[in-house]
């Protein structure tokens, strides 16, 4: 019988595969790196062959790792980096296109163009979003809009659309030969394009934007079998039956299954999510409104979502772009070296702002500087830049709920940094606490896959296995805390209208 279930973590800057045991422990894991591709400035790219050929590879890696095969697999379970759109021939498997990635914003134009009708809240109480560069709708446009061919062959048929989740599936079922071309619902609901209420690709969206409904993936649950592996593949034959974005993956996987149950990510931008259970809340404070997952044939479960663009990247940008670190480690070394920043703010609006401003016309801002301001200093203020924008998303959240959060649960590679959880839970006042399993994304689809063969019979054993390994307690006074907030909102404030007509 087997023992263990494998999740595929498609991220933004890598593809990882790791293998869970029942209790949710890491039994082994595979990761690689992708390019990342920068044409012009605001533009983000990703191959999509290169993250497919990265995905075999990882599954290999981590089977090998623990010395297992396919017949020791349940199922496997897909989590991605959300909103990032692949467009691909269907014909020949090759996309049309690289990845336009989530980070990107060359389709402002796009989201101007479609918001001189009714605003950036033009189908929100639709789909839950504005209109912005961020999500999957504007990207697939573009690519239409964009690329030699492609409006005809869509038109003809002959194109998919998915953001990577779809992609790795239809891939890892056979692809030209017989792949599966379908969704979740919480990727579905980063398009742009699916109804909250009806779970449905909104035909009258579709034509607004100009993107064939034959593109489309089918949705389906977050937790069903949808396929099995292809014979060709390593895991020949072992079920296809969970699919979360990321961020509901990391929220499953912290076991915050009930209403009001509250999760951090921090990656590659950061991400707090809060449950609505089977409520759909409209923000009034900048957050998003989305899918949190589906079971099955159970009911929807939805979230408010406060995403941040720049966290972890402004760490990568200051070890790739300005080399005053040498590994992303290395920065919490260096923060500490100083005793505070200086009076140095980083905003780190590379692509604009996310929550709770939404400012496109955002860029990235370093304020405060003197002669007596240092290296050690920049790389404390970027990564206090990261529990600054926490902060602002967590108010909006207690805002929207009406209800005080009264701790914070973390995930994701940047809470081994002491230094920024200490400041994290000192800027919100409130205790942080990290979970012993980290890894919440790639467990979040294990478990929604584990769910759906029977591996785990339902969430209160997935619950069971969640355990605290550390908690932050604030200790900074409360004036501080709000001279702190203070400075940091007044600094928000020097990166807005920055981009015009001739300056992108």
């Amino acid at each position: 019988m087997p023992q263990y279930v494998i999740a595929i973590d498609q991220g933004t800057t890598s593809s990882r595969a790791i293998v869970f045991d029942h209790q949710g422990n890491i039994v082994s894991s595979g990761q690689k790196e992708h390019e990342q591709i920068f044409p012009k400035a605001g533009w983000v790219e990703h191959d999509p062959m290169e993250i497919w050929d990265n995905t075999r590879e990882v599954i290999g890696n981590a089977l090998s790792k623990a010395n297992l095969t396919r017949h020791d697999i349940a199922a496997v379970g897909i989590t991605n980096q959300r909103e990032t759109a692949v467009v691909w021939d269907k014909n020949t498997g090759k996309p049309v296109y690289n990845a336009i990635v989530w980070q990107d914003t060359r389709t402002q134009p796009i989201v101007d163009e479609l918001a001189a009708d009714g605003g950036v809240e033009r189908f929100k109480q639709q789909v839950g979003l504005p209109l912005a560069t961020y999500f999957s709708g504007t990207k697939i446009k573009w690519i239409l809009d964009n690329v030699e061919g492609a409006r005809e062959k869509a038109d003809a048929g002959d194109l998919l659309f998915g953001n990577t989740d779809s992609w790795v599936t239809w891939n890892l079922t056979g692809g030209t030969d017989g792949g599966v071309h379908i969704t979740d619902v919480t990727n579905a609901s980063r398009t742009l394009f699916m109804d909250l209420e009806t779970l449905s690709w909104d035909s009258a969206i579709l034509d607004t934007f100009g993107v064939p409904a034959s593109m489309m993936p089918e949705i389906r649950s977050s937790s069903e079998v949808y396929g099995k592996v292809h014979s060709s593949q390593l895991l020949r034959e072992v079920p296809v039956a969970g699919i979360l974005g990321d961020q509901q993956a990391a929220t499953f996987g912290q076991a915050a299954f009930e209403k009001g149950g509250t999760k951090n990510t921090y990656g590659t931008g950061n991400f707090m999510i809060v449950n609505t259970g089977e409520e759909i809340v409209h923000s009034k404070n900048g957050l998003l409104t989305t899918v949190c997952y589906k079971l099955g044939d159970a009911k929807p479960v939805y979230a408010l979502e406060g995403a941040i663009a720049v966290t972890g990247s402004l760490i990568q940008w200051l070890r790739d772009n300005l080399g005053i670190i040498n590994s992303a480690p290395e920065v919490e070394q260096l923060a500490k070296t100083v005793q505070d920043n200086g009076g140095v703010y980083i905003v780190p609006a590379f692509s604009g702002l996310f929550a709770p401003y939404w400012r496109s016309d955002a860029r990235g801002a370093i304020v405060g500087l003197t002669r007596f301001v240092n290296k050690g200093h920049i790389a404390r203020a970027a990564l206090e830049a990261t529990a600054f924008q926490t902060r602002e998303v967590l108010d909006a959240a207690n805002a929207d709920s009406g209800v005080n959060m009264e701790d914070l649960r973390v995930d994701g590679g940047m809470v081994a940094n002491d230094a920024l959880m200490q400041f994290q839970a000192d800027i919100l006042g409130i205790p942080v606490i990290r979970p012993k399993v980290t890894e919440t994304t790639a467990l979040g689809a294990a478990y929604a896959a584990g769910l759906a063969v029977d591996f785990w019979k339902d969430t209160d054993e997935l619950a069971a296995n969640w355990s605290e390994d550390k908690r932050w307690e604030p200790t900074m006074d409360g004036a501080e805390r709000d001279r702190q907030m203070r400075n940091w909102k007044k600094a928000v404030t020097k990166t807005f209208d920055w981009v015009d007509e001739d300056v992108n």
